[in-house]
């Protein structure tokens, strides 16, 4: 996600004659068959022309860029490419998948609390002045470092070059990629970050935090002290620099995340989303309570918040609160999300699971889903794309389809619904 600020930059690790001049010079006519061997002839053609001079006037030296692309050929291995000639990718096994329960997601969160609570007591001192600089709570920091790296243990794989170089030459979206590298060089040139440190995820994702090169721009800070953002070796620089990310995105200190609660029968699942808060006491008048009887704080009464049911009636329910998608910036996901927010409450107040069961829910595919979802926008329902996940516009919809035809409003897909509107 962002940069180690490793000192040690390999920039010696060059190879003679992989000047940009010299990629200019070398272009060849490529073969119109397609093979690995024409598609990195296409690559390095790509980075000699298109690539370098943007580079080149972003202030990128001849060096630089020699030093990170030596050696660096594209990646076909990687998912969501669209290779020369071709007019999409050649897998959509993404489609295809088992759809997941959400239950699924939290199997390991007990380890991220367990891991969050022992790092909470050994870094304490440094939390609390990263808490207090930046105003989040110290549980939802090290619930974002222990599930986006397994506090740091996480193995990163990846020459982050070659997967932002592929992607950016070959992926669906070549535009954000492009930028992605071209932050990458500028975290070499002129953050002095080392080349080959930079290691990432399948989709560029760097370091601890596990951010974007274009986040580790603007985001990554020191924590500890030491005059440089390094979120590779350095926990209070990984704990600071998520910290400023969810600061500056907007986190309100003084407000929580949100609560699960019991979820009336007479109050429509369909009243889910950001798009449709209302103030904690109006959800209150309602019938919606906070579950084992607590009651809402006094200082959320008066504000917005937003039901959120992520397996829709088949799960816990929530109202949530601003906050939830701010955590939301971070990954754009309802259950990453829950799943932080409930991680920070366990490591700081308790381990306590949720209430409320995760009922079974599976038997079909992305694809099915995603059939379903184009029934719905048939029928003039916004569902978020058609891309077989089921968000928040799904779920409401499916409710407010199930309400329309007669039918017990679930707000999730079930074999029977994605039968019917298929």
């Amino acid at each position: 996600m962002k940069s180690s600020m490793a000192r040690l930059s390999r920039l010696s690790r060059r190879t003679a004659g992989l000047t940009a001049a010299a990629l200019l010079a070398g272009l060849l006519t490529f073969p119109t068959t397609l093979s690995a061997q024409s598609v990195e002839q296409q690559f390095q053609s790509w980075l000699a022309k298109d690539l370098w001079p943007e580079a080149r006037a972003r202030g990128i030296s001849t060096d630089t860029f020699n030093a990170v692309f030596a050696g660096v050929k594209p990646n076909l291995k990687l998912p969501d490419l669209v290779l020369p000639g071709e007019s999409r990718p050649r897998s959509d096994k993404q489609h295809q998948a088992e759809f997941r329960a959400p239950s699924a997601y939290f199997q390991h969160v007990g380890g991220v609390v367990s891991g969050g609570k022992a790092r909470a007591q050994r870094l304490k001192s440094g939390l609390a002045a990263i808490e207090k600089r930046y105003g989040v709570p110290r549980g939802i920091l090290l619930a974002v470092w222990g599930r986006e790296s397994g506090f740091g243990s996480a193995k990163i794989p990846y020459d982050a070059f070659e997967v932002l170089g592929t992607k950016a030459f070959l992926a669906t979206r070549k535009d954000m990629f492009r930028q992605e590298v071209l932050a990458a060089l500028e975290m070499v040139e002129k953050r002095g970050v080392g080349a080959r440190m930079l290691r990432s995820s399948w989709a560029g994702a760097m370091g601890q935090p596990q951010f974007m090169p274009t986040s580790y721009l603007k985001y990554a800070v020191d924590g500890d002290g030491d005059g440089s953002a390094d979120i590779w070796g350095s926990e209070l620089d990984t704990l600071a620099s998520i910290a400023n990310y969810l600061a500056r995105h907007g986190w309100a200190n003084e407000r929580d995340w949100g609560f699960e609660v019991v979820l009336p029968g007479n109050v429509s699942c369909s009243l889910e989303g950001p798009d449709r808060g209302r103030s904690i006491a109006d959800w209150q008048a309602l019938g919606i309570r906070r579950v084992g009887g607590k009651a809402f704080p006094a200082h959320e009464l008066g504000a917005e918040g937003y039901l959120m049911l992520p397996a829709g009636r088949f799960g816990p329910a929530f109202v949530v609160t601003p906050n939830f998608y701010r955590l939301k910036d971070y990954n754009e996901s309802d259950l990453y999300a829950l799943f932080i927010g409930h991680a920070g409450d366990r490591i700081m107040y308790g381990d306590n699971g949720f209430v409320a069961p995760w009922q079974k829910v599976s038997g079909f595919s992305r694809s099915d889903v995603a059939a379903m979802q184009r029934g719905l926008e048939k029928l003039g329902h916004d569902v978020g794309g058609a891309d077989g996940l089921a968000g928040f516009k799904t779920r409401r919809s499916i409710g407010a389809w199930q309400e329309k035809n007669g039918l017990a409003a679930t707000c999730f897909p079930e074999k029977d619904t994605v039968r019917r509107l298929k």
